[in-house]
């Protein structure tokens, strides 16, 4: 996928991580795109390392690796930030 896909995908991504695990964070929206738009590279990334494949285009598998990948950072900058 291109830069502008993983851009929106990692938005999708963190608006729906952020439904899944709600909470009051520091930054706001910004904060939440930018960690669903990391997220959806990290997603993609440990799927590709653990085998799975290469994540390629808009589909539910993709989607569910790139809200793992959000999730996973949303926690982790909540731990590190205290919230």
């Amino acid at each position: 996928m291109g830069l502008i896909s993983w851009i929106v995908f990692g938005l999708i991504a963190g608006v729906i991580a952020k439904i899944i695990h709600p909470g009051k964070d520091p930054g706001g929206f910004i904060i939440t795109s930018l960690i669903g738009i990391a997220g959806a590279m990290v997603g993609g990334g440990i799927s590709t390392w653990l085998g799975y494949g290469d994540v390629q285009g808009f589909d539910l598998r993709s989607l569910a690796t790139a809200v793992g990948g959000a999730l996973i950072l949303l926690f982790g900058y909540r731990k590190i930030r205290g919230a």
